[in-house]
């Protein structure tokens, strides 16, 4: 009886284990991993807003949600596609402008917000290689920012690997529209 209990379990836990999702590989800082917990609660640090956000606030001087999503929206539209060769994490030469425009933007317009680099493979290589492949294409990525001026501590880094492509057709053309790196705005 207790050998038929004990099985039973291993088994249900072998088949639990088998049907697990890919979840995609997020680069979390190492300073967070490690720190103790905090014991006494902190003081809560207050921030006027500056000018250049001003676009979002409300009638009563309080962020408007609306305004603010609709502005983060137009602006993650400005932000721009930054592509890869295949097998490649480095920056091509001419998505060099882009990653500039990006800087600024993220700089001047977008500064309120954290960008969220989100690092994609086309089909080819292992989940596992296409996953760390995908997470250099963004740390690439969030280098060319810093070395443009942008706050690293704004940058954040997920990849999705193979995960998340944009176009599915078993062409070159369509392939290489999945080496890539998009920005997402965070609040």
């Amino acid at each position: 009886m207790n050998k038929i209990v004990i099985s039973s379990v291993v088994t249900a836990l072998l088949v639990l284990s088998g049907c697990s999702s890919k979840e995609p590989v997020v680069d979390a800082p190492v300073e967070e991993a490690v720190k103790a917990p905090v014991q006494e609660v902190a003081a809560v640090k207050t921030e006027t807003v500056s000018d250049a956000n001003t676009e979002v606030l409300g009638e009563n001087g309080m962020i408007d949600s609306d305004s603010n999503e609709m502005n983060m929206a137009n602006l993650e539209k400005d932000m721009q596609t930054v592509y890869f060769d295949f097998d490649k994490f480095d920056i091509r030469s001419d998505m060099q402008e882009k990653v500039s425009n990006d800087a600024k933007l993220a700089k001047g317009a977008a500064s309120a917000f954290t960008i969220k680099l989100q690092g994609n493979c086309d089909e080819w290589g292992s989940d596992e290689y296409n996953f760390a492949l995908g997470l250099k294409r963004a740390n690439a990525v969030k280098k060319a920012l810093v070395a443009e001026g942008v706050d690293a501590s704004r940058v954040t880094m997920v990849s999705y690997g193979e995960s998340n492509p944009v176009c599915t057709d078993k062409t070159k053309e369509c392939w290489s529209q999945n080496r890539r790196v998009d920005f997402k705005l965070l609040p």
